[in-house]
């Protein structure tokens, strides 16, 4: 994967930087001058704003993050840390959804069956893939596959990275809602051990269709929550411009969601985001698989459903603190 060369707006001084950087080594290799130290000072400015402005992100600048275009999607981290992924398609009613992708791999030479929604690299790939916004026939592929790794006796990953389930008329018509119900009931008495990994975006019920499983990891700079910040402004702000201040409101980053118990695992990513370095990033992802696979293995079924049934009992408790007047 090429180096990202598309920046945020919150990323500006670093660009500046860069390109001022580039400037100076272009003229020492024109000039035959010796601009070492021009250079060093530069490249320290730039590893003291890379440290200044990623640790003291807000949640909007992670959501930004989480939709960088040059962000490894689903596929990429498939293909980076499983083997032999065969994909298999449709849904056996209406027809192959190519934002909901799935099929069988190994995975530290063991076969996994693995579920993942896929947002497309360029125009016309984004397209074909709805944007990863899947429909009801996407979902009921999953499903399929789902009861096939139970059947066979596979451990699921799924792979969780959409805006949300595509809400267009065609979609409704043939029940997007219906189908992700069915999906959260079923994956909760699932057989097998799963694991789902956000790696991007985790939006509203378009996620959680695949994602009740035993355990919930997600990258640093992804984001989960019951909508999208915009979506959010719009309803309570009556303003989309306030994107910001409703993504602060909805606790989605990954630290807030480990602190409520949402998500059992951040994986760290490389400074500045993923796309900066996809083989490290894959990597942590590979070691975080690998450690709750064989968590989850190691226990009998009937103790593996009952754990998994206590941790969704456990969601929405709240405290009341009395407030002084």
């Amino acid at each position: 994967m090429d180096k990202p060369v598309y920046s945020l707006e919150f990323e500006k001084p670093l660009r500046d930087l860069s390109a001022q950087l580039e400037q100076l080594r272009q003229q020492a290799l024109e000039t035959n001058t010796d601009l070492s130290a021009e250079i060093k000072s530069i490249e320290l400015k730039i590893e003291a704003g890379q440290k200044e402005i990623y640790s003291n992100l807000t949640a909007w600048q992670r959501v930004q993050i989480a939709r960088h275009p040059k962000r490894p999607y689903a596929l990429d981290y498939v293909g980076m840390v499983c083997e032999g992924f065969q994909e298999l398609h449709g849904d056996r009613q209406f027809g192959d959804d190519r934002a909901l992708v799935g099929g069988t791999a190994f995975f530290n030479g063991e076969a996994v069956m693995v579920v993942a929604q896929h947002k497309g690299r360029e125009t016309k790939e984004k397209i074909i893939r709805n944007f990863g916004m899947p429909q009801p026939e996407g979902y009921r592929k999953a499903l399929r596959l789902l009861k096939m790794a139970e059947r066979f006796g596979l451990p699921v990953l799924t792979f969780i990275d959409t805006p949300g389930a595509y809400p267009g008329i065609e979609s409704e018509a043939r029940h997007v809602s219906e189908a992700i119900a069915v999906n959260l009931r079923e994956m909760a008495g699932l057989r097998v051990p799963t694991i789902s990994v956000i790696v991007g975006e985790g939006g509203s019920g378009g996620a959680l269709g695949i994602g009740v499983t035993d355990r919930v990891l997600i990258f640093e700079n992804s984001y989960y929550s019951v909508i999208s910040p915009e979506g959010c402004a719009a309803i309570l702000w009556k303003d989309k411009a306030a994107a910001p201040q409703a993504a602060e409101a909805l606790k989605l980053t990954a630290v807030e969601l480990e602190q409520l118990g949402v998500v059992d695992e951040v994986i760290p990513e490389p400074s500045g985001g993923a796309h900066h370095d996809p083989a490290q990033a894959a990597a942590a992802l590979r070691y975080a698989l690998l450690k709750h696979l064989n968590d989850l293995r190691s226990l009998p079924i009937g103790r593996l459903l009952e754990t998994r049934y206590d941790r969704y009992r456990q969601f929405g408790v709240y405290r009341e603190d009395a407030v002084k007047t």
